[in-house]
């Protein structure tokens, strides 16, 4: 059964740090592109980040120079570096699959996580 499953989210002061996980099963990542996406209470799945299967990285504009997105083929995970976080980084985030290149359009995507929830306040 192919699963991905995300964990390392919770309850941060601006400027705090997170580190996110994406652990996958049923299936390898290798050939993959992971996307790390998230959503905001009355508000549409935005793509935040992409790691494609060679490593290659692509950051939305609002996370640039914060987040860092990396990935080890050999534990099956990718993870979501996030600093210098700001309140209007909550969401919850979910990690995704996709078998063709990177992008940050959801519907691109084809596996998904139940997500993990990121709240940032003071």
């Amino acid at each position: 059964q192919v699963q991905l499953v995300e964990s390392g989210g919770g309850l941060v002061q601006p400027g705090d740090s997170l580190k996110l996980s994406c652990a996958a099963s049923g299936f390898t990542l290798d050939y993959y592109a992971i996307g790390w996406f998230r959503q905001a209470p009355g508000k549409e799945r935005e793509g935040v980040s992409c790691i494609s299967s060679d490593g290659s990285t692509y950051y939305a504009d609002s996370v640039k120079g914060r987040f860092t997105n990396s990935r080890d083929n050999a534990k099956n995970a990718v993870y979501l570096q996030m600093n210098s976080l700001k309140p209007e980084d909550t969401a919850v985030y979910y990690c995704a699959a996709t078998p063709i290149s990177c992008g940050l359009v959801p519907r691109e995507f084809d596996y998904w996580g139940q997500g993990t929830q990121v709240t940032v306040s003071s």
